[in-house]
């Protein structure tokens, strides 16, 4: 494969997420994402192989970005409520701009963790044992109920997350992902918070 050059493997990437987005990973062509990132049909396997491989590596991109968010305020932060807070503002944060990413990133991916590779699913992990650590933490702290499981609640956390953003994504006009966000964090800490410290 040729050394990549330039900023074409970043316009793929893009227009496969436009792609991806509007037409679904199973219909999408590699010559519509091509034509797309301005590049002729060729070029793009010069990059990438398969629209796999492009999937695999927007995922590997989104849960890297995620897993660091989230690690970067897990050092700083010290209050497992604050910690949970600025997750799930960070994590909104991330898709903000992006409905088109958010789109792809919640309808693709139960398809793309079959195929994940070693470092898609160790951001993925660990991404989880840091929500599963925090809630620990704060169960430790007499802070978060004591008979919530961390590892049930880190798949909801994230599940409800991507189901949040897959509503927003496809309605903007109808949701606020200010407000979205907002009752998420809500919902997350009036669940686990426990009685005394309510």
């Amino acid at each position: 494969m040729r050394k990549k050059e330039g900023n074409k493997e970043r316009d793929i990437l893009d227009a496969s997420v436009s792609v991806f987005s509007c037409e679904g990973y199973s219909n999408a062509k590699m010559h519509t994402i091509a034509e797309n990132a301005g590049i002729a049909s060729g070029t793009i396997y010069l990059y990438f192989t398969n629209k796999e491989e492009i999937l695999l590596k927007i995922f590997e991109s989104v849960w890297e970005n995620i897993f660091r968010l989230l690690d970067t305020i897990d050092s700083e932060e010290n209050d497992p409520i604050c910690k949970f807070h600025r997750m799930i503002d960070s994590v909104f944060e991330l898709f903000d701009s992006k409905p088109a990413l958010a789109t792809v990133f919640v309808n693709e991916q139960h398809h793309i963790m079959k195929r994940a590779n070693k470092l898609l699913l160790s951001n993925y992990q660990k991404t989880l044992c840091i929500c599963e650590n925090v809630l620990t933490l704060g169960i430790q702290k007499h802070i978060f109920k004591k008979e919530i499981d961390p590892l049930i609640f880190s798949s909801f956390f994230f599940g409800g997350i991507r189901y949040t953003l897959q509503q927003w994504a496809l309605d903007q006009k109808k949701y606020n992902i200010y407000k979205m966000r907002e009752t998420v964090k809500s919902l997350v800490l009036s669940g686990i918070l426990d009685a005394k410290v309510q």
